[in-house]
């Protein structure tokens, strides 16, 4: 249906060029008036009494005459203006005619954006919601440390419904890269519905943010309260920092260096996290001293994403420790179970039809990987997960379809990658771009459909690009010289949005616009 204001755009327009052919045509004629005036007169009867013979009619003589040229000369001139500029109407008419969409409008649309303009904007989607929803359920995880579950409910509501707006953008972002759709129309609108997506979660979480900061009141009386959980959590991961570093010892004694090279160097940067930490949580009670609520804010909001980021890097390294020891107490069983598997295999019990040389080779296979994982267990330090994980994937490809041992043993393999993943997309999601992001999200697709295989290597290709991107960008674990103590740190994992020299605002609850709301900096 055609708006009113768009409707009435063609009749101005109609009665635009009928002023202005009115203006050229009255010109015209007065032109041709101012010419044919003259003649009329120098032809006709001397309308004026005749003058006295003599010096007076000698003397008005030439008057006469050159009254007569300026007669003719004036309107000639006044014509040509008018033609000239009636002509210069229609061309300059002419010519905005032809760049309109609509006939009797000037189009005001912009242009259209190319594929490679509308891709961009999607990728850039895609890394901001991720950030946003990341960020926010950080803070969260304070203020529920500290709030009753009814008052943060409608808080954890909207983080849900972003996350699954988000998940829904990756899926259609993941399905363009593989190159469906087809039709480029249809890819164009794939593109607009990652970002419509995109913006839908930040919205969700911009609507909060106020609910938040009300329920917080962290430039107020709830400042030290916060400040009493944050600072809670710090000595907490202070002493599970230390205990993290003894397991970690351990498993360098025990497993191949295989086994714990996806936690390298994690404990280097929850120190580094957590010195960033106490500097901006003592800062904070400074602040706080001050009367300088807002600042005294940014700096807590700071403080709470180092703190969480440690936790996870802290964490990353527990998780790791337990899950290679329950790998290390399944490899007996799971080899039990998978050669159980080969005989069943052997006897023709398969679900997928095979040629009799393509079973034959997979058998061969899956007897090779068992014997290598058996000298492996004799011969001292492994991986128990890539032992499970080569046992599980040897097993798929008989496709007898039996949920035994070597199943189990899959799914423990592809939480273990996807955790991973996990914790180093978010621990570096300043430098970690898009594909990465959308690998990661695609892993936990797989993994809540309970398709261990696919989740275990989309979580790796997730956790190979995020790497990548972090060596493009680098990975200072300590801060640069002259630098605050862990700024560099905090600017890589996301804790700080560096848009300025001192490494920009703190990243909290909130979509897009809202987000950035505290500052550490001192008022101008």
């Amino acid at each position: 249906m055609t708006s009113s204001l768009i409707r009435g755009r063609p009749r101005r327009a109609k009665a635009h060029i009928r002023v202005r052919v009115a203006h050229a045509v009255l010109g015209a004629v007065a032109g041709v008036g101012w010419l044919v005036l003259p003649v009329m007169t120098v032809g006709g009867q001397d309308p004026v009494p005749a003058a006295p013979a003599g010096t007076v009619a000698s003397a008005a003589a030439p008057r006469q005459d050159e009254t007569s040229t300026a007669d003719l000369v004036l309107p000639l001139i006044a014509g040509i203006a008018a033609v000239v500029l009636a002509g210069y109407g229609f061309v300059r008419r002419t010519r905005r005619a032809r760049t309109r969409t609509t006939p009797g409008t000037v189009s005001a649309a912009p242009p259209t954006p190319t594929p490679a303009d509308s891709e961009r904007q999607a990728r850039a989607a895609l890394v901001l919601a991720d950030d946003c929803v990341r960020t926010s359920r950080e803070e969260l995880s304070f203020v529920r440390a500290r709030f009753a579950r009814p008052d943060t409910e409608p808080l954890v509501h909207a983080l849900r419904a972003a996350e699954t707006e988000l998940a829904a953008a990756c899926a259609i972002w993941r399905r363009y890269e593989l190159g469906v759709p087809e039709d480029d129309v249809a890819r164009r609108q794939a593109l607009i519905g990652v970002v419509g997506r995109c913006a839908e979660a930040g919205r969700r979480l911009d609507a909060e943010a106020p609910a938040l900061d009300r329920l917080r009141e962290l430039e107020g009386p709830g400042l030290a309260g916060a400040l009493e959980v944050a600072e809670g959590r710090f000595r907490e991961l202070t002493g599970r920092t230390l205990t993290a570093g003894e397991t970690l010892t351990a498993l360098h004694g025990r497993c191949a260096p295989s086994a714990v090279a996806s936690v390298t160097g994690y404990l280097e940067q929850a120190k580094d996290r957590l010195v960033f930490a106490t500097v901006r949580l003592n800062e904070a009670r400074q602040s706080s001293d001050a009367g300088a609520g807002a600042r005294a804010a940014g700096q807590l909001r700071a403080a709470e994403g180092a703190v969480a980021q440690a936790g996870v890097l802290v964490t990353g390294v527990e998780g790791l420790a337990e899950r290679l020891r329950e790998a290390a107490r399944l490899v007996p069983a799971v080899l039990t179970g998978a050669e159980a598997e080969l005989a069943a295999a052997r006897k023709g019990d398969v679900q997928k039809p095979l040629t009799s040389g393509e079973l034959h080779a997979r058998l061969a296979h899956a007897d090779g990987v068992l014997a290598s994982v058996r000298q492996e267990l004799t011969a001292g330090p492994y991986d128990p997960l890539d032992a499970l994980r080569r046992i599980a994937r040897a097993v798929e490809r008989l496709h007898t379809g039996h949920a035994g041992a070597p199943a189990v043993a899959a799914l423990l393999v592809a939480r273990s990658s996807v955790a991973g993943a996990e914790e180093f997309v978010t621990v570096h999601r300043g430098a970690v771009g898009p594909e990465a992001r959308v690998r990661l999200a695609e892993a936990a697709r797989e993994l809540g459909a309970g398709r261990a295989d696919r989740a275990d290597a989309e979580a790796r290709e997730a956790r190979s690009l995020a790497e990548r991107d972090v060596r493009a960008r680098g990975n200072p674990h300590t801060s640069a010289d002259g630098d605050a103590p862990g700024l560099a740190g905090a600017v890589l994992g996301g804790v700080l949005l560096a848009q300025d020299a001192d490494g920009g605002p703190p990243a909290g609850y909130g979509g897009p616009r809202t987000r950035t709301r505290h500052t550490c900096s001192p008022p101008a």
